[in-house]
């Protein structure tokens, strides 16, 4: 079963979906900032545009491009700065 997400007033929108083995969500960010906290360990891959990415403890901002993934913990919180419209896929792994 696929399940609309809409998060931040709309700016955020995914699609959720099984993986067989793990739960995913395929989502576009329009211009913003973002916190989000996480439950599972995430891997996001940036489908299309860019993001700014503050990682768990991290001080600095790295930026991802498309087909760049990074990695979340869990039971943590990242930041995002984004720019110009983006895509991106988040596969949730134990």
């Amino acid at each position: 079963m696929i399940k609309v997400n809409e998060f931040f007033q709309g700016q955020v929108k995914s699609l959720a979906l099984s993986m067989g083995s793990h739960n995913a969500t395929v989502g576009v960010m329009q211009p913003g900032d973002y916190e989000f906290n996480t439950q599972k360990k995430e891997i996001m891959t940036v489908v299309a545009g860019e993001m700014k990415v503050q990682l768990p403890g991290a001080t600095e901002w790295v930026l991802f491009c498309k087909g760049d993934v990074f990695t979340v913990p869990a039971n943590s919180k990242f930041l995002l700065k984004i720019a110009d419209d983006s895509a991106y896929l988040c596969e949730f792994v134990d």
